[in-house]
């Protein structure tokens, strides 16, 4: 019973986690269609962060951001989207990804940054982290 009540809160706290992260993703979407380029951008970094300990999310987040890169014809950008797609899944299963950090090509793959307050109790929850 006890084990079935610790499964019952993870799967909870990782519904709560995929929540968060559809709406980033949706938000970006409308931000894109409303022609707010900075917008969606910022919103896809917020579900970059959101999307690391989830492998599929976090693959289907730099294909969206790939996707932004494309649109602003950024080559730098493209190009380390592209990377990013190579690692991403592998440092979700394996746990190994730099905590924070925003996804894009203006900052290094393998840096930590500060997680915004109003995501890092949905990612310390989601993760049983005690400190993020």
């Amino acid at each position: 019973m006890k084990n079935e009540t610790i499964d019952a809160g993870k799967a909870g706290a990782r519904a709560e986690l995929r929540r968060a992260w559809s709406e980033e993703r949706a938000a970006a979407v409308t931000a894109r269609r409303g022609g707010d380029q900075p917008g969606e951008w910022r919103h896809l970094e917020r579900a970059h962060i959101l999307s690391q300990p989830m492998a599929v999310p976090h693959l289907r987040t730099h294909v969206a951001m790939l996707g932004a890169g494309l649109r602003r014809h950024d080559r730098r950008e493209v190009a380390g989207q592209l990377l990013r797609l190579v690692v991403a899944a592998p440092g979700s299963l394996s746990g190994r990804y730099p905590v924070g950090n925003t996804g894009g090509a203006d900052v290094s793959a393998l840096r930590p940054m500060p997680i915004p307050e109003d995501l890092r109790s949905v990612l310390m929850h989601a993760t049983n982290a005690k400190e993020l």
